[in-house]
């Protein structure tokens, strides 16, 4: 009899249970553990949140996650950083946590699999017309789609696409990659050789997260300085006028 693991099939493929059109699969259950770990520690370090020189070790951590993530958001958008970093923050710890907890037995990355890393896309195609909306307003944001002639309305939606598609696959790829190649070494190999490939795994999940979060910024952010020179044309023609 054939053992399969989880490294050999998709984790949206192992069922725990099913009930008429109702299920849950490895990638829901572990999803929503990740979730679980991200509210209740944001919960326990934020409930006793002090302004006092001495503060506590985890909210020294959550102050210097908190400040990187500002940090390379200033230095795209140049003002306003604090209005994404709910978004780029949760994007980035969802995904570094989900990647760094592959070290427990029996944990499978949600982001291994397309349908997580596919939602996580959609959020980033989502939020860019949301920016962009609330900074310039709907017709701005329209106009920007038809510029520099109307002939290049369809070029600037398959760039859309085509950015979220990207995000989706470059995700998946590394991550689902990564656990198939632990799973070969582990079957041919002795124990060393993988847990050296497991660290140097973590050191990658986490440099993923970080690509994905501040991709999803360079998105953000393109869009809304294409829509800030639409702007500013339009004003100049008013002025000029």
């Amino acid at each position: 009899m054939e053992v399969v693991s989880l490294n050999q099939i998709s984790p949206d493929q192992v069922i725990i249970w099913s009930w008429n059109f109702i299920t849950l699969n490895v990638t829901i259950l572990y999803t929503w553990l990740v979730m679980a770990i991200l509210v209740g520690g944001s919960i326990l370090i934020t409930r006793n949140l002090s302004s006092e020189m001495n503060v506590s070790r985890w909210q020294h951590f959550l102050e210097v996650v908190i400040s990187i993530i500002r940090g390379e958001i200033s230095e795209m958008t140049k003002k306003g950083a604090d209005h994404y970093v709910p978004l780029v923050g949760t994007l980035f710890l969802f995904i570094c946590v989900s990647n760094v907890l592959v070290i427990v037995p029996g944990f499978v990355a949600p982001t291994s699999s397309m349908t997580t890393t596919a939602a996580l896309a959609t959020c980033v195609f989502i939020a860019v017309p949301f920016y962009g909306i609330s900074r310039n307003g709907v017709l701005h944001y329209v106009k920007e789609y038809f510029q520099p002639t109307f002939i290049f309305f369809p070029f600037h939606v398959m760039g859309e696409l085509s950015r979220t598609l990207a995000l989706t696959v470059r995700l998946f790829g590394n991550i689902m990659s990564h656990e198939k190649v632990i799973g070969i070494l582990l079957a041919v190999t002795p124990f060393l050789f993988p847990v050296v490939m497991q660290i140097l795994g973590l050191l990658i999940g986490v440099i993923q997260a970080y690509i994905f979060a501040i991709l999803s910024m360079v998105y953000i952010a393109s869009a809304l300085s294409a829509e800030d020179e639409v702007h500013a044309e339009v004003k100049k023609e008013g002025s000029t006028a």
